[in-house]
């Protein structure tokens, strides 16, 4: 019975046009490959390691003809998929830079080293003792050094770890022992000359440093051997300036032990206030006297 090819369907065909190439190349190759090794196999002239050299020669140029060819058959769907590809790799950066931010700013934390777990350290606007590190953020128990009490707030910073790459680290672990505390005392422009009890403040000065100053010398010392440049202290220092305000401002700096630097600072405010009142009381009986 003849066959009627005029009723096959040849859409179908055409559809899955990369499947049949796919399928034809394949065969094809499969069955000249073959033939070829066979023929080389058959061949009397050619020694047993010559064919085996040439067999195997056969076996890979087959097999980058089959790759080639498969390749330039689905041509416009590898690329279709490739552009695909490259959408998404594309949205998910865009979706997880900070992710990968962070990342890279661990990485760069390690190679550098800039700080470790207990160290008291500032990045950017946030301050205080490094409690935890990892891959994402670094936290830090907030230490109060603006306020000059040096003690813990109670409060817990998690920094990611991308500001490290857009921020300066600054270590101030140093300062978890000594530091060069400066605090300032205003008063009203009035008859009482400072600069008459600035000796006064630094023998008192003296006095409640007397106990840790062969220390903090040592310590002062260490600290400048290790930065390699030169810092204040440990001789305390005063100044008096005043303001466009008009006020007297009575600025002292010393280089104490940390858990001391609030105590100190509260004993000379004390004695400075004495100090004050007493020459002020002592120009007015004089005048009252004139």
């Amino acid at each position: 019975m003849p066959v009627d090819f005029s009723q096959l369907d040849l859409s179908i065909l055409m559809d899955h046009v990369e499947i049949v190439l796919t399928l034809a190349w394949i065969l094809l190759s499969y069955i000249v490959r073959r033939y070829t090794k066979r023929a080389i196999r058959l061949h009397q002239n050619i020694e047993h390691d010559k064919k085996r050299q040439r067999i195997n020669t056969v076996d890979n140029i087959f097999n980058l003809f089959l790759v080639v060819g498969l390749v330039l058959i689905w041509s416009s769907e590898l690329q279709n998929i490739a552009i695909s590809i490259a959408a998404f790799m594309v949205a998910l950066v865009i979706a997880t830079k900070e992710f990968i931010a962070c990342i890279i700013g661990a990485f760069y934390r390690a190679s550098t080293r800039p700080y470790q777990v207990g160290d008291w350290i500032r990045i950017a606007n946030y301050e205080g003792e490094v409690t935890d590190s990892d891959w994402l953020s670094t936290t830090l128990f907030e230490v109060d050094l603006k306020g000059g009490s040096y003690a813990y707030t109670g409060r817990t910073t998690v920094v990611p770890n991308s500001v490290l790459l857009l921020q300066t680290v600054q270590n101030l672990n140093y300062m978890r022992r000594y530091v060069t505390h400066t605090f300032s005392i205003s008063r009203a422009t009035d008859e009482v000359n400072l600069f008459t009890i600035k000796e006064q403040i630094l023998d008192k000065i003296r006095e409640y440093s007397e106990h840790f100053h062969d220390v903090a010398i040592r310590y002062n010392s260490l600290i400048e051997k290790r930065l390699d440049i030169k810092i204040s202290g440990p001789e305390p220092r005063v100044r008096i300036t005043t303001t466009v305000e008009g006020y007297n401002v009575f600025s002292i700096s010393l280089f104490c032990p940390t858990d001391e630097a609030v105590e100190i600072e509260q004993k000379v405010t004390e004695d400075f206030m004495a100090f004050w009142y007493a020459n002020r009381l002592a120009n007015q009986q004089t005048v009252e006297n004139k």
